[in-house]
């Protein structure tokens, strides 16, 4: 019988292990490039570091606009996700434990955002940005930003917050609870794994965005990770070992996030399909 399981999952090993390559490899491979000089990294691109060049980190760690791109980045994350989160969790209560008329017309309403790239829609929300000042305003992405996450965390959300029983809003409610402290005091504790797992979503899909904070910022004030990247490969496009070492930092921030809320993310998703 071991024998057996073992053939039969054989495959699926080997393919977990060759995605997890695909994906590790590359990133041993930008880490170690970023301590070679330019001159190694064409002469030796696969082998271990002759000479470990510290200096391509210990220059990017020690300039002030890494630091502030790692700054901007932040804010504009943690701010679209406060904002994306308490939106859609109260949207989520609405659709999920009140019945009015319209509810799943409007609700289909919602989940269509999820059919329209943010391509389309850049040149009009260029043009509405512009026509509110909010260009070159950490606003101009934070609000898109939660906008486009609208669809998708409410129906994280609304799919969790249906499951929850009618006795417990009863009990509270005969408790004398309205039906926003129910949502507040009973609810959003319930919710904390789907609610961590919208959160890590948001977080990371704002982090990674690089189109939307472009097309906002025209000046390096409140310039992104991602832009910051794109900026640096572009001075430095010819010293290859430096833009190895840069790509590197820019994703370390990400890199820890995830290696922290992933756990986090796995327990909402698998608390979600274990209630539905």
């Amino acid at each position: 019988m071991t024998a057996r399981k073992t053939a039969r999952t054989l495959p699926l090993h080997a393919i977990l292990v060759a995605v997890g390559a695909v994906m590790f490899v590359p990133l041993v491979y930008a880490a170690l490039s970023g301590f070679k000089s330019t001159d190694e990294l064409s002469r030796n691109p696969f082998g271990l570091p002759e000479h470990w060049v510290t200096g391509n980190y210990t220059n990017i760690l020690g300039s002030g606009d890494f630091w502030r791109l790692l700054g901007n980045s932040t804010v504009i994350a943690v701010g679209t996700t406060v904002l994306v989160v308490a939106v859609s969790a109260l949207a989520a209560f609405s659709f999920a434990r009140f019945a009015f008329r319209g509810r799943e017309v409007l609700f289909t309403f919602f989940t269509m955002g999820l059919m329209f790239p943010f391509a389309v829609a850049a040149l009009p929300l260029f043009l509405l940005l512009r026509a509110m000042d909010l260009l070159d305003n950490p606003l101009g992405v934070i609000l898109p930003q939660a906008a486009y996450g609208l669809p998708m965390t409410i129906i994280i959300l609304r799919g969790f917050f249906r499951q929850i029983p009618g006795e417990l809003e009863e009990a509270a409610t005969l408790d004398g609870c309205s039906s926003f402290g129910f949502f507040w005091r009973v609810l959003l504790p319930m919710a904390r794994p789907a609610l961590g797992t919208v959160s890590v979503l948001a977080v990371v899909t704002s982090w990674n965005n690089f189109m939307l904070p472009l097309l906002v910022f025209t000046e390096n004030t409140w310039w992104t990770l991602p832009i910051g990247v794109q900026q640096f490969q572009g001075q430095y496009s010819a010293e290859y070992a430096r833009v190895f070492a840069y790509l590197v930092l820019a994703m370390v921030p990400a890199l820890a996030f995830y290696s922290v809320a992933e756990r986090q993310l796995v327990g909402g998703l698998t608390a979600g399909a274990s209630k539905g």
